[in-house]
């Protein structure tokens, strides 16, 4: 048995910042083991966007992993504390989703995650099922269970209390919530990214409090998104979506430094621990990383999508990488009032930059092409009639017809 649980904290703990507490998860997977009952691992998710990425993608694999293991996902979509806001890392109260909002988020989250976990391991959860009944007494019982100055111990509470930065009230909560959520699900297992240590805690703490078997604790580091220093975040734009387009993901990946690639192989990869030890020997006795890099984005893209669409997206980088057109370009059509329309407005029109001013930009840096042909006079204009291949840097192109 002890070889068996040996082999399961290896899986669990390869990519983790922490595990708390390891001698408590040995013995969970002894009971585990010995009863033929699975883990509740649990991870929480507020819908505050509609669309999963790569960063999300970290905290979901490991749930995998723990299903390959045998063990049963509780996968929480927190559409009533989605309504509070997660205060975690914010130097501001941030606003809180309406009812509308999370429902329509949530519903893309269910389908999304799907594309990763076993559906027949997995419980999808909402957190309004039991917080909507526990009520004001509830609420007030719950809240009476720490302290403002436990509060405060939180990183991002204590600068903003320091910098007399405003704390609203229904901020302490969230914590609170999300540990009572343990409590709610017994979970054995909670999963989380590193800047959750202390919510993760805090489930601990309340099913102390409770009188259940407290859960044990894995801690998933933040993962960089693609300029390698910020946090993967959708409102900074340098995110990796799962359910973008296969060229798109594999064009991003490929996009990312090689040494940045080695920290995304280690959290989002499902090849072994041997073969990446074998690629990283390898790149050291002289292999390109580039060739590294495109399986990690084929074994990616086929997560998401399909092998054949790999295929493709890895044809569709390499015929984009040689200066050629791909074979699918989506076709816009342009309607003017004038006879001539200016080339920035053209490709902002055609949905190829957000703005003019970055259409300028394009042009001075050499990155923009009309049917392959370098752009350098921002003054260009293009006439009633004209059909062209508009290109924006390597990725973005259009076939754009002016009427």
């Amino acid at each position: 048995m002890n070889n068996a649980i040996n082999q399961q904290l290896e899986v669990i703990k390869r990519g983790a910042d922490e595990l708390l507490i390891e001698a408590e998860m040995v013995e969970k997977l002894r009971l585990s083991i010995s009863s033929g009952k699975p883990l509740r691992v649990k991870a929480g998710f507020d819908p505050t966007a509609p669309d999963l990425h790569l960063g999300h993608a970290v905290l979901i694999n490991k749930l995998r992993q723990f299903q390959d293991l045998g063990h049963q996902v509780l996968f929480l979509i927190g559409d009533f504390t989605g309504m509070i806001g997660d205060p975690t890392g914010k130097s501001t109260t941030r606003p809180p989703l309406t009812a509308e909002q999370v429902l329509e988020n949530a519903k893309s989250y269910s389908a999304q995650v799907f594309k990763i976990l076993k559906p027949e391991q997995t419980e999808i959860v909402f957190n309004s099922t039991w917080l909507n009944n526990l009520g004001a007494a509830g609420m007030i019982k719950l809240a009476a269970s720490h302290t403002v100055a436990r509060m405060l111990e939180r990183d991002d509470f204590s600068k903003r209390y320091k910098s007399n930065q405003p704390i609203a009230i229904h901020e302490f909560l969230y914590p609170l919530l999300q540990g009572y959520d343990s409590v709610a699900l017994r979970a054995d297992v909670e999963l989380g990214g590193t800047d959750q240590k202390f919510n993760l805690l805090m489930g601990r703490e309340l099913q102390k409090q409770a009188g259940q078997s407290q859960q044990c604790v894995v801690t998933m580091p933040l993962l960089e998104g693609l300029d390698g220093v910020n946090k993967m975040s959708k409102s900074l734009g340098n995110y990796i979506g799962i359910a973008e387009a296969p060229e798109m993901i594999f064009a991003k990946i490929m996009s990312i430094s090689d040494e940045l690639m080695w920290r995304y192989i280690e959290l989002l990869s499902f090849e072994t621990l041997a073969t990446v030890a074998k690629w990283k020997a390898d790149v050291v006795a002289g292999a390109n990383p580039r060739d590294i890099k495109v399986s990690f984005a084929q074994e990616i893209v086929a997560r998401f999508h399909s092998q054949d669409d790999a295929a493709k997206a890895l044809a569709d980088f390499q015929t984009r990488a040689k200066g050629g057109v791909p074979d699918e370009v989506p076709q816009v059509t342009i309607n003017i009032e004038g006879d001539n329309i200016g080339i920035a407005q053209l490709l902002k029109q055609a949905g190829l930059v957000a703005s003019t001013s970055e259409a300028f930009r394009a042009i001075e840096q050499g990155g923009i092409k009309l049917d392959g042909e370098k752009v350098t006079d921002k003054a260009l204009s293009l006439t009633k009639g004209v059909r062209v291949i508009a290109q924006v840097g390597k990725r973005k192109f259009a076939d754009v017809t002016i009427l």
